[in-house]
């Protein structure tokens, strides 16, 4: 039995939580969904949440897979996306920790998502201490009994999230299932035991 993950930028909470249980496989192979965690992420910023969207090459292409989507630069989203991190986390925790390691991604360009995309998941795990899933370049069939995570669908409707101190929680209610860099930034080291405690719904 697998748990098949879409590509995600900046993955969720929830996504994290799979990937800690391990037996997941992130599908390069599926159609590129618009308007999905596939370029989307979701952040806490000093005004609410916040979300980053990675402009892409074609997106109304149909039936486009995904690994072979390309960035757009025609806008300055790298350096927008970089100043609302650094707006956002820079008095969190474990920011300046960190930050070396994700600023790469905002200086430089990248030809296609599917390698941007891996390459801050790569980060995101080495940090956390969860094991990087497995990849298919081909459309995963699911089998039976495998937990299908494909489909768009709306955000954090499945998780029962373990709240923890995020950046503006003196003036903000816990929002739950943001980026998993919230998490990181907050929790550092500890983010794997948060991750540990959400279950799912």
């Amino acid at each position: 039995m697998s748990t098949i993950l879409p590509l995600a930028y900046l993955p969720s909470v929830e996504y994290f939580t799979h990937l800690l249980r391990g037996g997941c496989v992130v599908d390069l192979g599926e159609h590129f969904v618009k308007r999905s965690e596939r370029n989307r992420a979701r952040i806490l910023a000093s005004d609410g949440v916040m979300e980053l969207t990675v402009h892409v090459r074609n997106a109304n292409r149909p039936r486009q897979p995904v690994c072979d989507v390309r960035l757009d630069y025609s806008k300055r989203w790298q350096h927008q996306h970089w100043g609302a991190l650094v707006a956002s986390y820079r008095s969190s925790p474990y920011f300046d920790f960190y930050a070396g390691r994700f600023e790469p991604f905002y200086r430089r360009e990248w030809e296609f998502l599917a390698d941007y995309n891996l390459g801050l998941l790569e980060v995101l795990c080495s940090l956390a201490g969860v094991p990087m899933p497995e990849l298919s370049r081909t459309y995963v069939e699911a089998a039976p009994g495998d937990l299908d995570l494909r489909p768009k669908r709306k955000e954090g409707l499945a998780l029962i999230a373990e709240p923890y101190f995020q950046v503006f929680s003196e003036r903000m209610p816990f929002v739950p299932n943001l980026s998993f860099a919230d998490l990181l930034f907050a929790e550092g080291p500890a983010s794997v035991s948060v991750l540990g405690r959400c279950r799912q719904g």
